[in-house]
């Protein structure tokens, strides 16, 4: 079965090279390739503040705090009080103050899954271009437990919106710019905002390896810290997303999909000293100029599904043989895979096999249809480099 290994508490240069070992996967990757699209810009000003050890710029939206008297109030819960229907469309800036214990056990449990719903003939509906049949479906398979040693850098985000808590997955990738040291993750664009009807979401959280031994819901509520989130929850100080997903993206009929993808940059809750790659001991590269679908005999996705009929406890992944959609002519075509995983497993990692057999991460889960048979997520090229480049370049020599 694939996996994703940590290299957490093996530091010899022969267990490094094992922690990142392939994922099992048979793969035929014959030339590389980019795909084409605009420059993705940053959500904020980048402009040093006094209370940047907060995670709030100076510049801050109307409808945010102003004072560290006002900011208290609103780490207290007065957030809540913002009117739900305006609130993320008015938050035209990402600013995710963080909030003490906000995302305690009986939150998490309550986040409902932040998925893409498309209907099954996607195309017929909107217009799209299959380049290929569409696929059979693969029935998602649980990963290995503990996750710790299996796919360390893959975990649970959670969110804030306008209808409540929900979740989405992710994955730890490398920082060229904080080489070992990254504190990025790498998800989906609707995980982050809500696309042309709404903006930033808020209360953003990644927990590497979340529920690291598969429990159950009914244990995972009474389970020790330790098991859920085995290397801390990581607050998210800082969300980019492409200006296509901003301008076009959609939560129903694939509007904005092919540029759906987003990064994080993260610190821990509690700062113990280490970046996120060192404490997870694990990351994985982005391969921005992977090949089309045709050129695959295999990529693999992993994810938390939370829409039944699973319930967002385990991680889960599928193994296929890619096609391609396209619902925009004017952006690359979608990677797509027969896969049974639902909503909730959106932001997680699809991965290839790449130099040394490394996993390299080469596109995000996005959009699924209902009843859940395969899922489709973007390839990344120029404008998902341009976003990721841009979170690098704003925490280069930082972390």
């Amino acid at each position: 079965m694939s996996s994703i290994r940590s290299r957490r508490h093996r530091r010899t240069g022969r267990a490094a090279a094992a922690v990142l070992a392939a994922l099992a996967l048979t793969v035929t990757a014959c030339q590389t390739g980019g795909g084409g699209g605009t420059d993705a810009r940053a959500g904020a000003s980048a402009k040093p503040s006094p209370t940047e050890d907060l995670g709030i710029p100076e510049d801050l939206p109307e409808d945010l705090p102003t004072s560290l008297k006002d900011l208290e109030k609103w780490r207290n819960g007065e957030w809540k009080n913002w009117d739900r229907d305006q609130w993320v469309r008015e938050g035209s800036k990402f600013v995710n103050p963080y909030i003490k214990d906000h995302w305690k056990q009986e939150r998490m449990d309550q986040a409902e899954d932040n998925g893409k719903r498309v209907p099954a003939d996607v195309e017929a509906a909107s217009g799209a271009e299959a380049t290929g049949p569409e696929p059979r479906p693969v029935k998602a398979r649980g990963v290995e437990t503990p996750y710790t040693r299996h796919a360390a850098p893959a975990g649970k985000v959670f969110m804030e919106t306008p209808k409540g808590p929900m979740v989405c997955s992710g994955t730890v990738v490398e920082d060229p710019r904080n080489p070992g040291k990254s504190n990025l993750v790498a998800t989906a664009g609707h995980c982050v905002h809500s696309g042309r009807d709404g903006g930033w979401l808020r209360n953003i959280m990644f927990v590497p390896a979340y529920n690291n031994r598969g429990l159950p819901p009914s244990q995972v509520e009474s389970s020790q810290p330790q098991d859920v989130a085995p290397y801390g929850q990581w607050w998210g100080e800082w969300a980019q997303t492409s200006d296509y997903w901003i301008k076009k993206g959609s939560a129903s009929g694939g509007g904005g999909s092919q540029q759906d993808f987003a990064v994080l940059h993260v610190r821990l809750e509690r700062p113990a000293g280490k970046s996120l790659e060192e404490t997870v001991g694990a990351a994985v590269k982005i391969n921005f100029r992977a090949p089309r679908a045709d050129r695959f005999s295999g990529l693999s996705s992993y994810g938390y599904p939370a829409a039944p009929p699973f319930d967002g406890a385990r991680m889960y992944s599928c193994t296929d043989k890619p096609g391609a959609l396209t619902i925009d002519p004017s952006q690359p075509a979608l990677y797509r895979i027969g896969c049974t995983m639902t909503g909730g497993s959106s932001g997680g990692g699809w991965f290839m096999k790449g130099g040394g057999g490394k996993p390299e991460l080469v596109s995000v889960n996005s959009i699924g249809p209902q009843p859940a048979a395969w899922l489709a997520g973007p390839r990344l090229g120029p404008t998902a480099k341009g976003v990721f480049d841009a979170v690098s370049r704003k925490y280069a020599g930082k972390n």
